[in-house]
């Protein structure tokens, strides 16, 4: 349980640092994104499928599937603008993905 709250509280870090990373990009008309997407992007996926390998057999598969969805969209659009500045559609979706994301996690079904 020790090992699942610890991998828990680093998964939960990553994804508010990639959240307030967005926040910081909301206030410029076209922001220029950092190095830190990609990182944060792999650790909040390593850990993400270690909470499930740790949870495995009890798993909420209409939880991990629309987050998994949603981290994917993050990713293409991550990845289509990878050497341009983000447009304010595209930084609308990804903030609305991230959020979505968060609130899936949260509620309880």
């Amino acid at each position: 349980m020790l090992l699942f709250n610890i991998i828990l509280i680093i998964h939960v870090s990553a994804f508010l640092l990639y959240l307030c990373r967005l926040a910081l990009l909301f206030p410029i008309k076209q922001p220029a994104k950092d190095k830190w997407g990609l990182p944060l992007g792999i650790l909040v996926l390593c850990t993400g499928i270690a909470l499930v390998a740790l949870k495995y057999p009890v798993i909420n598969y209409y939880k991990i599937v629309p987050k998994l969805s949603l981290f994917l969209l993050v990713g293409v659009i991550n990845g289509i603008y990878d050497k341009r500045p983000l447009s304010r559609w595209a930084y609308y979706l990804l903030l609305g993905a991230t959020v979505l994301a968060a609130l899936i996690a949260v509620v309880k079904v």
